[in-house]
C-alpha cells in the first residue's frame, strides 16, 4: 500500500504554481487523506513549511533527492 492516496507532480513548475495545484488537489481530498507533492523548485522547500502552518494541513515529511523535492501532506 502507498504511504499516499494522491500524487501531484509539479516538477518544473515555479513558485506558486506547486502550492496552487496542492491547494486544488487537497480541496478535492478528504480529511486525513495524504498528498504526494514532487516539485523540482527549490523554493518549495519553504513555500509548503508555510503553506502548511497558513491552512493547518499537515506537512508529514519533506525530502530531497537528486534535485527533486518530495512532500507528503495531510489534509486537516
Amino acid at each position: 500500500m502507498a504511504e499516499y492516496d494522491r500524487e501531484l507532480d509539479a516538477s518544473g513548475l515555479n513558485c506558486p504554481l506547486p502550492i496552487l495545484r496542492a491547494k486544488k488537489a487537497l480541496s478535492d481530498m478528504e480529511a486525513d487523506q495524504t498528498l504526494l507533492i514532487i516539485s523540482t523548485d527549490p523554493g518549495s522547500v519553504k513555500d509548503f513549511e508555510a503553506f502548511a502552518k497558513q491552512t493547518g494541513n499537515q506537512l508529514l515529511s519533506s525530502t530531497e533527492d537528486g534535485g527533486k523535492f518530495k512532500f507528503v501532506m495531510k489534509k486537516s
